[in-house]
This record gives structure tokens, sequence and C-alpha cells, in this order.
């Protein structure tokens, strides 16, 4: 069996190295064998150059570039077109998410629970919002709140981790949905598109390691409106 691991990437030359090497040195159960494939989406700083170093150290990595950034929906849809494992998994390439959860988050799908499991960052996890040891900017937290919210109002659904990043599926799931997001609007777009095609959604709980903006995170309160939009459309739409 073969887990296609999705890794989008732009402008991440201080984390891309650390990410890729996490990832290769997880051991996951059940027999399972790891494919990468990393999308460079445009990047215009130095991941390029520490990608092409990485990937020759290892043989199950796929490396494909895009001339221009495209955006994190862009580079899932260019991978999803190029994966061709039994199980896939998508994984930011930054280090706010720990692959030592993997085997966690497989479990259910072997164990045919569910087609799909998400990895919630507030399932049975205290997250700090205030002081400087803060795990969550306070904004992040309720924005995420509201927006997995109205999904579980918009269909009919009871989740609690609508953004989370670690989304894992089954490929012939996945694979059947037609994505058209080029941007963050690919998170609302696929947890519509799952639940409105009737597959349940399994959560796990998982760890989690927020960065600042200062840091290099990418999405504001303009993707949370945005997503809001995308979860009203998705619904209505046939």
């Amino acid at each position: 069996m073969i887990l296609n691991i999705i890794i989008p990437v732009y402008n991440e030359e201080k984390t891309i190295k650390d990410i890729i090497e996490k990832v290769q040195s997880i051991n996951l159960n059940y027999n399972i064998k790891k494919e990468l494939l990393i999308i460079n989406d445009g990047s215009k700083d130095d991941s390029d150059e520490i990608l092409q170093k990485i990937i020759k150290k290892y043989d199950n990595i796929k490396y494909i570039k895009h001339k221009k950034n495209q955006g994190k929906g862009a580079a899932i849809r260019t991978a999803l077109a190029n994966c061709n494992g039994d199980i896939i998994l998508i994984q930011d390439s930054d280090l706010e998410y720990n692959p030592e959860d993997y085997n966690k988050l497989l479990k259910p799908i072997i164990e045919n629970k569910a087609p799909v499991v998400y990895g919630s960052r507030f399932l049975k996890t205290k997250l700090k919002l205030f002081g400087k040891d803060k795990t969550l900017h306070i904004s992040h937290y309720f924005g995420n709140k509201f927006l997995t919210f109205m999904t579980n109002l918009l269909y009919n659904k009871k989740i609690t981790d609508m953004e989370t990043g670690y989304k894992i599926f089954k490929s012939s799931v996945i694979k059947n949905i037609k994505l058209e997001s080029n941007r963050f609007e690919i998170e609302p777009e696929i947890t519509s598109k799952i639940l409105k095609s009737k597959h349940s959604i399994y959560e796990v709980p998982i760890s989690f390691n927020p960065r600042k903006f200062e840091e290099g995170k990418k999405i504001t309160w303009k993707d949370g409106i945005k997503a809001l939009y995308y979860l009203l459309k998705y619904r209505f739409k046939n």
C-alpha cells in the first residue's frame, strides 16, 4: 500500500528541508510505503535550490515546479493529477503540523472507519490564546471556530476543525471529486464537496505548533471571509 504525501511549497526556504526530513524519518505502520509529491508553486526564494539538493538523497520524491505562483489549491490539484497511491495526505511545508501524527491519521482509514480523516487541532487539545507562550492567535482561533460552526450548520454535520491542514483521504474519494480552487479556498471546497458526496469525515486529535506572520504565516482574515463565501457557494451549487 502506498501513501502519497502532497507538499505544496511557496517561499519556504527556512523550513522545507526540515519538514521533508521529518516526513522521511517517520516509520509507517501497516506496511505502508511513502511517496512524496512536492509542488514548488513559483517560489522566489532559495526553495528550489534547497529542494534540488534534497531530492538527490531520496528515490521516493516526485518534484514538480510551477513557473509562477498560482496558490495552494493549484499546487494540490497538480499533485492530485500525479498521485498513484492508495491513500493521499496533504502536508504543509512549514513546521506547524507534525508528521509524527501520520500513523494516528492513517489508522481510521486502514480500519475502514471512514474514507476521510481530518487531524483536529481542537479535539481534546488545550490551546493557549493569551500570554507570551500562546499556541494560537486569538483571531485565528475564533475565525476557525466560526467557519467550522458554519460548516456544521450548512451541511448538517459535526466536525471540530474544518480549516485543518491535515486532511487524508482514500485516493478513490478525493480523485473523484472535481476541485476548482487555486488558493486557500481549497480548504472549504474540499470539505464542502466531501460532505456533499455523502462521505463521512473521521477526526483525530493532532499536535500543532502555529507560526507567526513574521515567520511566514500566509493566511489572513481576508482568507476567512473567502472561506465563508466558498462554503456557501459549494453548499448550493450543483
